[in-house]
């Protein structure tokens, strides 16, 4: 079932726009844009790198953790067992090769990850039939012509999976540069899901707390409008003082 709640995406553009964000030309959904999703599946599957998966998430409890993830151990890779055979909810994974993927970020430096130890077969579909999130952001960013990546920390160890579907799919590679992410005291990403207080109140304040935190320079004198905060920002924004976080496996 989608994660989605009436009238939250009204919600996100309203602080977007609360706290000084634009953007150019209409939002894009990616539940309206299924037909390209498809269409990416088509061209893996032609090269046989997908197949269907009927492995059930309790299936996997058991599978290897690394890095809080399961590693899939191909239990389909070479056909669906007869025991699974029956369930018509199946996902669709992607091959993964033994070799790894290098990119170097542009704050966390040079990153490297197996994703065959490290992450195995991953899915591309889920069996409820929504696209997963490492292809639609691979589509998504190639439609619109994405060249630069700015994001949290915590995606870092999904780059590798999309570098590897951007190959397979002949796409161009964006360049990435992951931030830190707020933790809580248990260091729990600050979220819905961690009982986080939602932005409010006064966004140029909480502008210049994002902006404290990633340990850049501050004004001469405290911004008084978002578009102050925003114009001073684009000149002042320095890359190299944005703290550095874990990285993956060399």
């Amino acid at each position: 079932m989608p994660r989605s709640a009436p009238g939250a995406e009204d919600a996100i553009v309203s602080a977007l726009v609360q706290h000084g964000f634009a953007w150019d030309g209409d939002i894009v959904r990616q539940s309206e844009r299924t037909p390209l999703y498809e269409a990416a599946i088509a061209r893996l599957r032609a090269q046989d790198l997908v197949y269907e998966c009927a492995c059930t998430r309790r299936e996997l409890e058991t599978a290897p953790l690394r890095d809080g993830e399961r590693v899939y151990p191909g239990t389909c890779r070479a056909g669906i067992a007869p025991s699974r055979a029956r369930r018509t909810q199946r996902s669709v994974r992607v091959k993964v090769p033994a070799a790894r993927i290098a990119f170097v970020d542009r704050v966390q430096g040079p990153q490297s990850q197996s994703l065959q130890q490290d992450v195995g077969d991953f899915v591309i579909k889920r069996a409820d039939g929504w696209i997963a999130y490492q292809l639609a952001v691979v589509v998504d960013d190639a439609a619109q012509g994405i060249t630069h990546v700015v994001r949290g920390a915590d995606l870092l160890s999904s780059t590798p999976r999309q570098i590897f579907l951007q190959r397979a799919l002949e796409l161009a590679t964006p360049s990435y540069l992951h931030v830190p992410v707020a933790i809580d005291r248990d260091g729990r990403k600050l979220s819905k899901q961690t009982d986080a207080p939602p932005l409010g109140g006064d966004p140029v304040r909480a502008l210049m707390a994002a902006w404290t935190f990633l340990d850049q320079a501050l004004p001469l004198a405290p911004p008084r409008t978002c578009a102050e905060f925003w114009q001073f920002a684009s000149r002042a924004w320095d890359s190299a003082r944005v703290p550095p976080v874990s990285m993956l496996a060399a």
